[in-house]
């Protein structure tokens, strides 16, 4: 599961508009929900960075394999105070919940957490499977070369490249 900061103005949109047409929240400004949601999502893709260049940056430093890279990553994001991998829509769907009861846009939270998260689940999930997706996608483009082979490695990320670049997924 990835979150790629391309897709998370129509992610904040889909999320608000979800709560709102659910009367999960009351709020006199969809607007200003958007920009509260979208905050958790611009926030988290920043702690990520960060966690990411951190855990390289301790990789190279401690002379360690490249297998280590997402085991460094995630001591390195939970150092940040984030979650990454499998916890991370939980972690996001946590944060969201506590901008909701804190928000000045948000006039009134009629649903319990439960309910909350049951409402932003589906369009969260939906964004955060595009990774999925795309990694179909790559791996179709790519039967034709051996696995685990340099050339493999040079072309997979070139066209993950392209496709996230013709999607407008940028990261």
């Amino acid at each position: 599961m990835r979150l790629f900061s391309g897709i998370v103005p129509q992610l904040s949109e889909e999320i608000a508009k979800a709560l709102l047409d659910n009367r999960d929240i009351e709020a006199e400004d969809k607007s200003e929900v958007v920009r509260d949601v979208q905050s958790v999502f611009d926030n988290y893709l920043t702690l990520e960075r960060q966690a990411t260049e951190k855990a390289k940056d301790m990789l190279q430093a401690r002379s360690l394999p490249q297998t280590e890279f997402q085991r460094v990553r995630k001591l390195a994001a939970e150092q940040k105070g984030i979650k990454v991998g499998e916890d991370m829509m939980d972690h996001l769907l946590d944060q969201l919940i506590e901008i909701l009861m804190h928000s000045n846009n948000v006039d009134e939270v009629y649903a319990e957490d439960h309910g909350l998260r049951r409402t932003m689940r589906p369009a969260l999930k939906k964004f955060l499977d595009l990774d999925a997706e795309i990694e179909n996608e790559v791996r179709g483009k790519l039967k034709h070369v051996q696995e685990g082979s340099r050339t493999w490695e040079v072309e997979y990320q070139r066209i993950m490249g392209d496709i996230q670049r013709r999607r407008g997924l940028n990261r």
